[in-house]
């Protein structure tokens, strides 16, 4: 199927699902703390996720078990939540989805956990920087290849390793639509942005090689030389020729700020 390109109305009934997804990781950044598990997390989205009237939009998706994916240091995406404790400079990726009138929110957000080194500060830090400089490139008679250099650019020029075997997508009444989302390529290639178009773009960026290996239960990817991987996720329109982002990282940069004033 092509893409499925969204009127007003629709994208603001998108507006309300990824903004749910964005109030989760809210949630989720004032639990993030070394000693709390992946599955506590998971138990708390979930609930969260019902209380709002929504649906878990990852639960049995390709029957995916739970409601996060959690991936924690090497691990690039679709990690499954454990029992295992989260320790002190950790990193861990947590991507949310939910369904709420008919569309999915899709978004993500990796949380370094207690103190992390100074390598993995910047790590974090450029991938977020990427996923804006890609998103600055969704404007109308532009084409998917600017969006996918300007993320590919900024992570190499930094030394890092960009995923290709994994990419984000279009995003509506399905959680995964036309078109792909590659967070590498050409300047001018590719599909033209419209206005309508919905994409969930989501870089995942490697502090060495780009290479990558799926696990034997059959959905964690880590990356081959085992060093941290950073992701990052947010639902974006276009809309009057430009990038509207529908969902925000605000209710996690405010929760983290509270978190850091009680430390202090």
């Amino acid at each position: 199927m092509g893409v499925q390109y969204k009127t007003r109305d629709e994208i603001e009934l998108m507006r309300e699902s990824a903004q749910l997804v964005s109030k989760t990781l809210g949630l989720i950044a004032k639990e993030v703390k070394p000693g709390v598990t992946a599955l506590q997390l998971d138990k708390l989205a979930e609930e969260f996720i019902r209380d709002n009237k929504a649906i878990p939009g990852f639960l049995g998706l390709y029957d995916f078990p739970n409601t996060l994916c959690t991936s924690v240091n090497e691990q690039v995406v679709h990690g499954i939540p454990t029992n295992k404790p989260l320790l002190e400079g950790d990193i861990i990726s947590v991507d949310c989805g939910v369904v709420k009138n008919g569309f999915y929110g899709d978004h993500a957000y990796t949380f370094a956990v207690g103190e992390v080194s100074e390598e993995v500060k910047k790590l974090l830090k450029v991938t977020k920087e990427s996923l804006y400089l890609g998103i600055a490139e969704m404007v109308k008679g532009k084409r998917m290849g600017d969006l996918s250099f300007a993320i590919q650019n900024h992570a190499e020029k930094n030394g890092y390793g960009v995923v290709r075997e994994l990419v984000g997508h279009g995003l509506g009444r399905k959680m995964h639509e036309a078109p792909n989302v590659p967070n590498y390529g050409k300047r001018g290639r590719g599909p033209i942005f419209k206005d309508g178009l919905v994409l969930a773009v989501e870089p995942m960026i490697n502090m060495g090689t780009r290479r990558i290996t799926q696990l034997n239960d059959g959905w964690t990817i880590i990356t081959s030389d085992k060093k941290p991987s950073a992701h990052f996720e947010h639902d974006i329109a276009i809309v009057d020729g430009k990038p509207d982002i529908l969902s925000t990282f605000s209710y996690v940069e405010e929760a983290l700020a509270e978190v850091n004033a009680l430390i202090v």
